[in-house]
């Protein structure tokens, strides 16, 4: 007679060997090793995570308008940089922008003309390393040197010392903006759409990962600001998806008077400032012309 299978041996007899605890760790270990590696990955690779250049011949390399200029000159390394200036007859203030870590000028250059037109500025925009024509690999150290040649050039230019140009900064050239002026000093600072800290900005996108611990690349404004005493105009879309409002909240509450804080209601990372803005900007702009 054969042998009956009691209910127990059933259970048991359908998993496979070593128990179900083996299984169990295993996966356990499997995903461990998984994030090890994604954790890896994005410390070996932070930059090309923080940058996104497009270089030269991407983008409209038109000059925007007659008067423009191309502006190269090197920074502290000795890589040589690219960027437009737009002079002014009769300006009201003499502007050093700062864009974002995305693109390259071209991508301003609307912005630019904006600055120009209807603010009555003179300015220079400018390329980090390794974004349109300038040289070089961005990085933090990279980008912030960039930012001081460009201001060097733009004051031999115009004659004028460093410390009377107004500096305006984009989401990461916000932050690029607060170390000139909290380090050296400006005659204005002007913010739109940037963080308090770029740890925070990635530890909201990538809320798995411990990147407030791990990642080089702080961009630390709000330890930054702090330092800066002349007058600031920041602005930020309550839509930011990129860049949440609370963030820019968070570095506007670090700074020290005056300054003001304007919220464009619905708008998003991206979306192009609206026309009123240069208006107020004007006006602020106006306010200092005596000082």
């Amino acid at each position: 007679m054969g042998s009956i299978l009691t209910p127990t041996a059933s259970v048991f007899s359908v998993w496979p060997r070593g128990g179900p605890w083996r299984i169990g760790l295993s996966i356990v270990r499997s995903i461990l090793v998984a994030y090890l590696v994604v954790l890896l990955i994005m410390m070996c690779f932070e930059e090309a995570f923080i940058f996104h250049p497009d270089r030269y011949p991407q983008g409209d390399w038109r000059l925007p308008g007659a008067a423009c200029e191309n502006a190269w000159f090197q920074s502290a390394d000795g890589v040589r940089l690219h960027g437009w200036y737009l002079p002014h007859d009769r300006s009201l203030a003499t502007v050093l922008f700062c864009h974002g870590n995305g693109g390259n000028i071209t991508h301003r250059a609307d912005l630019a003309q904006l600055l120009h037109d209807r603010v009555g500025a003179a300015v220079l925009i400018f390329d980090y390393r390794g974004y349109g024509r300038s040289e070089g690999q961005p990085s933090e150290r990279g980008i912030l040197a960039d930012a001081r040649a460009a201001r060097a050039w733009l004051a031999l230019r115009c004659g004028i010392p460093q410390r009377e140009i107004v500096v305006m900064g984009e989401s990461l050239g916000g932050a690029v903006a607060v170390d000139l002026a909290a380090c050296d000093g400006a005659k204005a600072l002007v913010l739109q759409n940037t963080f308090n800290a770029l740890p925070d900005v990635a530890g909201y996108h990538l809320p798995w990962l411990p990147v407030r611990w791990l990642m080089h690349t702080r961009l630390d404004s709000a330890a930054q600001i702090g330092r800066y005493h002349g007058p600031l105009l920041q602005c930020h879309g309550d839509a930011d998806r990129t860049v949440p409002y609370r963030f820019g909240e968070k570095l506007f509450q670090a700074a020290n008077e005056p300054k003001q804080f304007i919220t464009h209601h619905g708008l998003d990372h991206n979306d192009f400032l609206p026309l009123p803005f240069f208006d107020t900007l004007k006006d602020f702009l106006e306010k200092l012309k005596d000082q």
